[in-house]
C-alpha cells in the first residue's frame, strides 16, 4: 500500500485537454487584453517626446519620431509648475495619511458587537453614498467653515470616504475574534487593540486604501476649480488645464497662417500626452511597492460581506 502510495505521488498527473484548452484561450486572451492595454501608454510617451510636426502629421505610433523634449520643457518651464508640483505632493500625502488614520478608527467601532449602534450608523453612512447635498450646498458649506482660497479645503472634504469604511468595516470583520478576547483578557483596551493588533493585520486593506485614496488626491482639479482664486495653491492639474487651454487657442488661432515656425507652435497633442507622461510618474513610482498586497485589497468584501 505504501509503495503505491509512493509511485502514485512519483507519477506526474497529465492536465485534462479540456483544461490545456482552456489555459490557452485564457493566456491569448489575457495578451489582447494587455495589448489593449498597454499600447495607450506607448502611445502617449512615444507622442510626448516625438517631433510635433510629425505628432502634427499623425506619424507617430508606438516608436517615436524625430526625438524632441520641446512638449515636456514646455511644461517645465512654466512659472506655476514646480509650485503647483510640490502642493499636489503634499495634498495628496496628507489626504491619504489623514485617511488612513481616521478611516481604521471609523470602521473599527462599526465592526465589534460590542457597539450597538453600529447598525443604525452604518446606514446612514450608505445614504451618504446615494444622496448629496450639491455644488452649491458644499461650496457655501466651505465658505461658512472659512475654508475657500486655503490649503485645508483640498485635503480635508476627501478624508472620509463611505465606500473606504464599509471596505475597511468588512475586512475588520474577518478578524478572528479571538485575538480581541485574548488581548482583552491581558488587559489592553479598545485602542490598543485596533492599532496593535488589527491595524499590523490589515496591511493589504490600507494598501488597497491609501492607493485610491493617492489617486483620487493626485487627479483631482475640481476641487480646485472650485474653492481656489490663488493661482499660489493650484494644484498641478490645475496647471496643465491651463496650459492645454493656452496651447489649444494658440494653435486655433494659428490655424490661418501658413507659414508657421513648428519650433514656437507646439502641438496641442504634444503638450497633452507630456501633461499625461508628467501626471503618471509619481503614482507609477509609488505602485511597485504596495501591488503585492493590492491584490488581496480589492478581493475585500467579494465573499463576505
Amino acid at each position: 500500500m505504501l509503495s503505491m502510495t509512493m509511485s502514485s505521488k512519483g507519477t506526474k498527473v497529465k492536465q485534462p485537454i479540456g483544461d490545456v484548452i482552456f489555459d490557452i484561450i485564457v493566456f491569448i486572451i489575457l495578451m489582447f487584453v494587455n495589448v489593449i492595454m498597454l499600447y495607450p501608454l506607448l502611445y502617449v510617451l512615444a507622442t510626448s517626446i516625438s517631433d510635433p510636426g510629425e505628432v502634427i502629421r499623425g506619424n507617430v505610433y508606438i516608436i517615436p519620431k524625430g526625438f524632441d523634449l520641446g512638449a515636456i520643457n514646455e511644461m517645465l518651464k512654466h512659472p506655476q509648475f514646480p509650485t503647483s508640483y510640490m502642493n499636489t505632493i503634499m495634498y495628496t500625502t496628507c489626504g491619504t495619511v489623514l485617511t488612513l488614520l481616521v478611516t481604521p478608527m471609523a470602521a473599527y467601532p462599526l465592526a465589534t458587537d460590542k457597539f450597538k449602534a453600529r447598525g443604525f450608523i452604518s446606514v446612514l453612512y450608505i445614504i451618504t453614498m446615494f444622496f448629496g447635498g450639491g455644488m452649491i450646498p458644499t461650496y457655501l458649506n466651505m465658505r461658512m467653515l472659512h475654508l475657500l482660497d486655503t490649503r485645508l479645503v483640498m485635503i480635508i472634504p476627501g478624508v472620509i470616504s463611505a465606500w473606504n469604511l464599509i471596505i475597511m468595516r468588512s475586512f475588520f470583520r474577518g478578524i478572528p475574534g479571538s485575538l480581541h478576547e485574548s488581548a482583552y483578557i491581558d488587559g489592553a483596551n479598545d485602542w490598543t487593540v485596533l492599532w496593535k493588533i488589527v491595524m499590523p493585520l490589515s496591511k493589504p486593506v490600507l494598501a488597497t486604501i491609501g492607493l485610491f485614496t493617492a489617486v483620487g488626491y493626485w487627479n483631482d482639479f475640481f476641487s480646485a476649480l472650485l474653492y481656489l482664486n490663488n493661482a499660489e495653491l493650484y494644484s498641478l492639474q490645475m496647471v496643465l488645464r491651463s496650459i492645454l487651454v493656452d496651447a489649444t487657442m494658440a494653435s486655433s488661432g494659428a490655424d490661418g497662417q501658413k507659414d508657421v515656425d513648428q519650433n514656437k507652435a507646439m502641438s496641442t497633442q504634444s503638450l497633452k500626452s507630456a501633461s499625461i507622461v508628467l501626471t503618471m510618474i509619481p503614482i507609477m513610482c509609488v505602485y511597485p511597492f504596495v501591488q503585492k498586497y493590492f491584490a488581496k485589497g480589492v478581493m475585500i468584501g467579494s465573499v463576505k460581506g
